[in-house]
């Protein structure tokens, strides 16, 4: 059994930085990690948007979030990374938006499945429900695709990580922390082979804000399928038809606050 350390999430500190860009040579090997220029931009514009998970017995930095606020109307919804970030500098940064941007989460490669990542995407929602944002969006490198891309589309890849039929190492675990896809779309991480540069778009939505309208737009053909249920045995149906079936709602549990993979 993996032992899990205590972790705190708190706000990211310039004495942070290159802890950080260590992580990110860690998380990226080969690839241009975070440079101290951009991390610097990152406060400057949004501070409250960069988390650090930090392991309280050690101190050591083993996961990262980085976000900033944007006005959705001025985007489509196939830009890619670059654009979305003002090339990773956060400049586009609008106070006046309601989009939360998820522009970036890692954990250390070494620290996987000790509810590192799951601390910080419930600060991200934590941040989202203080500032009375609408939303998170993000989107979610295809990192599983290019292994299979000779043999299925974008499209299908992601239907069949939606419906439990394919793991992928970025979108399942995000589908877990009860996000939806929006769509598909390509050259979001140009110079990425292990997604061919595809990416879901992705989205949680603040229900303490969001209306019945939010909700309609979602593409019907990336919602989970609901499974049939099984047919009912004869003899237990008559011995137990006195009972009343009983709804389950979903309920948002607001999970302690501790503290996208370019998301």
């Amino acid at each position: 059994m993996i032992e899990r350390a205590p972790i705190r999430v708190r706000p990211t500190r310039s004495a942070d930085f290159p802890a950080i860009i260590a992580l990110s040579q860690a998380v990226y090997p080969g690839g241009t990690p975070w440079s101290e220029r951009q991390l610097a931009s990152h406060l400057h514009a949004f501070p409250d948007g960069q988390l650090v998970a930090e392991d309280e017995r050690t101190g050591q930095v083993v996961g990262m979030a980085a976000s900033l606020v944007v006005l959705w109307d001025d985007y489509d919804i196939d830009m890619n990374w670059r654009d979305m970030t003002d090339h990773g500098m956060f400049t586009n940064h609008d106070p006046e938006g309601h989009t939360l941007y998820g522009a970036e989460v890692m954990v250390d490669p070494s620290r996987q499945r000790q509810g590192i990542g799951r601390a910080l995407y419930a600060a991200r929602r934590e941040l989202v429900r203080g500032l009375k944002l609408l939303r998170i969006r993000a989107g979610a490198r295809l990192r599983g695709y290019g292994a299979l891309a000779d043999r299925m589309s974008p499209e299908d890849y992601v239907l069949d990580v939606v419906n439990g039929r394919l793991t992928d190492p970025t979108l399942t675990f995000q589908l877990k922390q009860r996000f939806r896809v929006l769509a598909v779309v390509s050259d979001y991480l140009r110079h990425d082979p292990a997604s061919r540069g595809y990416a879901a778009v992705i989205e949680w939505l603040n229900h303490d804000v969001a209306r019945r309208k939010h909700y309609a737009g979602r593409d019907s053909r990336f919602l989970p399928r609901k499974p049939k249920p099984a047919a009912p045995d004869k003899h237990r149906w008559r011995l137990s038809a006195w009972h009343r079936p009983l709804g389950h709602g979903l309920v948002e549990t607001r999970p302690p606050p501790r503290h996208e993979h370019r998301s």
